[in-house]
C-alpha cells in the first residue's frame, strides 16, 4: 500500500512539476490545456466501475447469508426427523433440543446479528443435544446421520453469523461517497450557460441514480437489517412444523423451552 501512494503522489509531483518547467515550450506548440471537462469522462467510468463492483460484492454477500439461512433451516429439519431413529431414552429430548434451537435462532440470534453478531441461547441447545449423543452411544443406528446433520448445521449457521457482518469496509464506503461527491460537484462545474434546466435536471436525475446505488449497496451488505433483509421465514416454517410434530408425539407442553426458545426453570 505505501509503495502505491509513493508511486501515485510522485507521478503526480512530477506531472506538476514538469507542466512548470515546460510550460513555455507547450505553450509556444500550441498544446491544448486541461479544463474541467476533460476530468469527466475518466471520472464517471471510475465511479460507476467502482459501484458497480462493489454492488455484485455486496449482493454476493447477501446470496450467502439467504442460502445459509436456508441450508440451516432445511438441516434443521433433517435433524429431527433422523432423530426419529433414535433410541427411546433419548429421542424426546433430541427432537425437543432441535424445536428449542429453531426457536432461540429465530427469536434471539435473528435481532443480534441485525448487529453483526451471534446469540449464545441456540448453543445451549446444541451443546444439549450433543450431550444427549454421547448417551446414545456410537453404537446407534442413528448416531453418524445425527453428527454428519449436526456438522452440516454447525456450518451453515457459522457461515450465517458471518455474513452478517458488512461485506463493505466503511472506508470502502466513504471512498465512494467522495467519489460520487467530487463527480456531481465536477459536472456541475461543467453545466453550459445554455438549455441549463434541461442540463441541470439531467445532472439532478444522475445525482439521485447514483446516490440510490449506494444507499442500495449499504443496505444489502447488512443481509439481517435494512429494508433488504433476510427474513427468518425458513427457519420459521421449520419451527412450526416440527413443534406440531413433537406436539403430536409427546403432547402439548412438554418441550424444555418457550416459544422464544428460552429454557424452562421446570425442566432438568
Amino acid at each position: 500500500m505505501i509503495i502505491t501512494i509513493i508511486v501515485a503522489a510522485l507521478a503526480l509531483v512530477a506531472g506538476v512539476v514538469g507542466h512548470w518547467v515546460l510550460r513555455g515550450r507547450l505553450e509556444a506548440g500550441e498544446t491544448p490545456a486541461l479544463t474541467v471537462r476533460d476530468f469527466v469522462l475518466p471520472l464517471q467510468t471510475l465511479t460507476v466501475f467502482v459501484l458497480a463492483f462493489v454492488l455484485v460484492t455486496a449482493s454476493t454477500s447477501n446470496g450467502k447469508a439467504d442460502e445459509a439461512a436456508r441450508n440451516e433451516a432445511g438441516l434443521v429439519d433433517h435433524m429431527f426427523e433422523v432423530a426419529e431413529y433414535a433410541p427411546a431414552a433419548q429421542r424426546q429430548r433430541l427432537q425437543g433440543d432441535v424445536v428449542c434451537y429453531a426457536r432461540a435462532v429465530r427469536a434471539y440470534e435473528w435481532p443480534a446479528m441485525a448487529h453483526g453478531q451471534g446469540a449464545k441461547e441456540p448453543s445451549v441447545w446444541t451443546t444439549d443435544f450433543r450431550a444427549g449423543m454421547q448417551q446414545m452411544g456410537a453404537d446407534a443406528a442413528a448416531f453418524g446421520m445425527l453428527v454428519s446433520t449436526d456438522k452440516e448445521r454447525s456450518q451453515a449457521r457459522q457461515t450465517r453469523i458471518a455474513e452478517s457482518t458488512p461485506a463493505i469496509p466503511d472506508a470502502v464506503y466513504w471512498l465512494m461517497l467522495a467519489a460520487l461527491a467530487f463527480l456531481v460537484v465536477t459536472l456541475g462545474l461543467c453545466l453550459p450557460r445554455t438549455n441549463t434546466a434541461l442540463v441541470t435536471g439531467g445532472l439532478v436525475v444522475l445525482t439521485a441514480l447514483l446516490t440510490t446505488v449506494l444507499l442500495v449497496i449499504r443496505d444489502i451488505e447488512r443481509p439481517f437489517s435494512g429494508v433488504i433483509r433476510v427474513s427468518p421465514t425458513a427457519m420459521k416454517g421449520t419451527e412450526t412444523d416440527i413443534a406440531d410434530d413433537y406436539t403430536a408425539a409427546y403432547g402439548s407442553g412438554r418441550l424444555p423451552c418457550d416459544r422464544d426458545g428460552a429454557r424452562l426453570s421446570t425442566s432438568a
